[in-house]
């Protein structure tokens, strides 16, 4: 974002230009314990051996513990480090990142582990290590902080503070010395406490002065004359389709990121506009950046899964972690695609994400873990690791692992060579030298042409080959899995399998979504209080949950009462929008903040628009409220979604496709919404072939209940005085297709009820 700040003091131009050139690279995305056994457990699982240790040691994020055996004097986020800096009037380094952050991890190695550096942070300031994922509350403060002064922004994220929190310099990863005529993170330190000590009362102003400039910058308001208007619709479609490649796909050249909101809005643009030039060039950029990634190196070939983006423009060499977040928003996009196209290719995506998902990110109450690392171990027993070494391949690995027929389809489907298959300039660092990336080159029948072999045979070897690299890269050293379990990333996966089962009719997803949502409620949902807590790892933590654990908690839900019509699902939703209705919502300024304002240590309360690496919590919320608004004929709740939209009214009409999920809501709303309502059992054969037929068809502008005599006809009647009269036709499952709940003739007829859906 653009920053309205206006630097007072003209000494202080000269800091900010000193860090801002400092910053040489920025990665995009996106309770203690006194057991010194538990205490080595989660050293010995966060970093494979035990060492003296720092305060960070009685944490539970596998970040904080990654960094419990630097000689950084650490403090976590709390009133300890606060009342130090206080007391000896030192200033605050903030360092804030997660535990699959490869960045995070070089910063580490190379200043954090160094014993001056070391020094010199525990002499001159009080020093905080922050997980992101588990406190977004601070890292969203600083980052637009660092954003507004140096114009990007990423982790590791480093940032000077006043013993009073107030940001005074910031930036991302530094390297440890001076290079290339860049001040390093020494050089940085040493300037910044040379300002502190010289100029103390400049640096408070100026802290001042930015934390005031920022409030002003993220504060918004609804406007309630605004029109929001299908201009709206256009011009997210346009400035999408400006920044296309249409040669591999993906929405910028290099790096390339998966963004899904993208094709969450061009499938939905694709629907509402099917015989237009622009309605099927919204699904032909959907269907090439699915196609392009899928056959890419950022998508793990033998595990299943994707990687977090490509360095490069071909989707071939990725960033090698892999989120949670990711594979559920994936997951979906692959799902829709399916629906409209049929096309086999991207239910095989779908699966394999969500299989590589139960197997590999799954806790064994059936929560979610939140990632696996970038970085690993080279060999067991040694202490070299490099970022990918449990991905890559060299070329005399597979000859020796693989039949001599087995080498010649998988060399010539995957591109492998002797030299390896790296582009150039995309292994900056060398570690990736003589290594191959998997990514498909050739397709089947090219690759059967050319090896002889008829398709099945080559799909056969392909299997075969595949099975067997498997099994050797299984017995590598695994990448760190941070298995923290994250209310806000789960609820998206609950999404994915909730919808998975409905799309695939797999009964085993459907599991996992329910599994899930019932861990969430066991370990990380205070009933008492209707308050959800952030996330678990060995116990939940002491962190209450923020809005996206809300929103995507209850999209989630929703998700799953209409793959299954247990109507606890649907009750639970209910409860926690109200809830996050009285937490989050901004009553007279419109939307919702990110935080509730409880704690006095987050200085600004801000309402989040972007829809990037994951989703707005404030676009989601918004569909939310539609949703529930027509599903419980609530129509102070479809206000709300109207007023959080026309809160953000400017950015959706100046630059839409920096919020395409929130024109996904805005869609929802301006549309004509089916409600779908199916009097009958769920168990009987006549409903589950009306469910079929719905969960066939690309229907993202509907609703779907069930009259079901029981239980959930009861909680429904209770809002829906529609649902009092519905019942069966000849006590056969009958279909209602209604909308603003005045219903087409009820049908029993199958093929009848898809010509109403249609």
């Amino acid at each position: 974002m653009k920053s309205k700040i206006r630097y007072r003091k003209p000494w202080y131009y000269g800091l900010v230009l000193f860090v801002t050139l400092a910053v040489v690279m920025m990665i995009r995305s996106e309770k203690p314990t006194d057991e010194k056994s538990e205490t080595k457990s989660k050293l010995e699982k966060a970093t494979g051996y035990i060492v003296t240790s720092n305060r960070l040691a009685a944490e539970k994020s596998p970040y904080l513990l990654q960094h419990a055996k630097n000689p950084v004097d650490w403090y976590p986020w709390g009133e300890e480090a606060f009342e130090k800096a206080q007391k000896e009037n030192k200033p605050i380094f903030l360092s804030v990142g997660y535990s699959t952050c490869h960045w995070c991890h070089v910063m580490e190695h190379e200043s954090f582990e160094n014993p001056e550096i070391a020094r010199y942070m525990n002499e001159h300031f009080v020093n905080i290590k922050v997980d992101r994922e588990e406190r977004p509350d601070v890292d969203k403060v600083y980052m637009a902080f660092v954003q507004a002064t140096t114009g990007g922004g990423g982790w590791p994220m480093s940032v000077w503070l006043t013993p009073d929190l107030k940001p005074v310099v910031g930036g991302t990863y530094f390297p440890p010395s001076d290079k290339f005529g860049r001040p390093g993170f020494l050089s940085v330190l040493k300037q910044v406490n040379t300002f502190w000590l010289s100029r103390e009362k400049d640096l408070v102003s100026q802290g001042e002065h930015f934390l005031e400039q920022l409030r002003g910058h993220v504060m918004v308001k609804v406007d309630e004359n605004a029109g929001l208007d299908d201009s709206i619709f256009e011009k997210c479609y346009d400035q999408i389709a400006q920044g296309f490649d249409s040669s591999e796909g993906g929405f910028s050249r290099s790096p390339k990121f998966p963004r899904p909101v993208n094709i969450n809005f061009l499938l939905r643009y694709h629907q509402s506009h099917p015989d237009t030039d622009k309605g099927r060039n919204a699904l032909v950029m959907s269907l090439v950046t699915l196609e392009k990634m899928a056959k890419g190196g950022m998508h793990d070939h033998l595990g299943g899964g994707f990687h977090r983006y490509s360095v490069d423009a071909f989707w071939h060499v990725p960033h090698f972690e892999k989120m949670l977040y990711d594979q559920a928003q994936l997951t979906m996009a692959y799902l829709e695609a399916y629906q409209i196209t049929g096309n086999h290719f991207q239910e095989v995506q779908a699966r394999d994400i969500l299989d590589y998902v139960l197997r590999d990110l799954t806790d064994s109450q059936g929560g979610f873990y939140s990632a696996e690392d970038a970085d690993s171990l080279i060999e067991h027993g040694k202490k070299d690791h490099a970022e990918g070494a449990f991905y890559v391949w060299e070329e005399k690995e597979i000859e020796a692992a693989l039949s001599s027929e087995e080498v010649e389809v998988f060399k010539k489907y995957y591109g492998v060579k002797s030299k390896g298959n790296i582009p150039g300039g995309s292994d900056p660092h060398g570690e990736l030298t003589d290594k191959n990336v998997l990514k498909i080159f050739s397709d089947l029948k090219d690759t059967s042409k050319e090896t002889g072999h008829s398709l099945p045979e080559t799909e056969a070897l392909l299997a075969s080959a595949s099975k067997k690299l498997l099994t050797i890269r299984n017995k590598r050293p695994r990448p760190h899995l941070d298995d923290k379990i994250i209310t806000a990333w789960n609820g998206l996966m609950i999404s994915a399998y909730a919808r998975a089962s409905q799309v695939l009719n797999d009964p085993n997803y459907l599991k996992a979504a329910q599994t899930a949502a019932g861990f969430i409620r066991k370990h990380l949902f205070v009933e008492s209080e209707d308050r959800l807590i952030r996330s678990y790892r060995e116990g939940a933590s002491h962190v209450s949950g923020f809005l996206d654990d809300y929103a995507f908690l209850v999209q989630g839900l929703l998700d799953l009462y209409e793959a299954d019509f247990d109507v606890e699902w649907l009750r639970w939703a209910y409860r926690l929008q109200k809830k996050q209705d009285e937490r989050f919502l901004d009553k007279e300024g419109g939307a919702y903040f990110s935080v509730t304002g409880d704690d006095p240590s987050i200085l600004l309360k801000m309402k989040e628009d972007y829809d990037g690496a994951e989703p707005s919590p404030n676009s989601v919320a918004a569909l939310n409220l539609l949703r529930l608004g027509h599903m419980l004929d609530n129509a102070d709740w479809r206000r709300r979604a109207e007023r959080t939209l026309k809160t953000f009214a400017g950015n959706l009409e100046k630059q839409p496709r920096a919020l395409p999920q929130m024109v996904v809501a805005l869609n929802f709303m301006k549309r004509p919404v089916k409600q779908i309502i199916l009097a009958g059992a769920v168990s009987d054969k006549a409903t589950r072939s009306m469910l079929s037929a719905v969960h066939s068809m690309y229907l993202p502008n509907k609703i779907l209940l069930l009259a079901d005599g029981g239980k959930g006809q009861e909680f429904l009647s209770g809002h829906l005085e529609l649902f009092k009269t519905l019942s069966r036709i000849g006590n056969k499952t009958t279909a209602y297709v209604c909308e603003d709940y005045v219903c087409k003739l009820p049908t029993t007829d199958h093929k009848k009820f898809k010509e109403l859906l249609d």
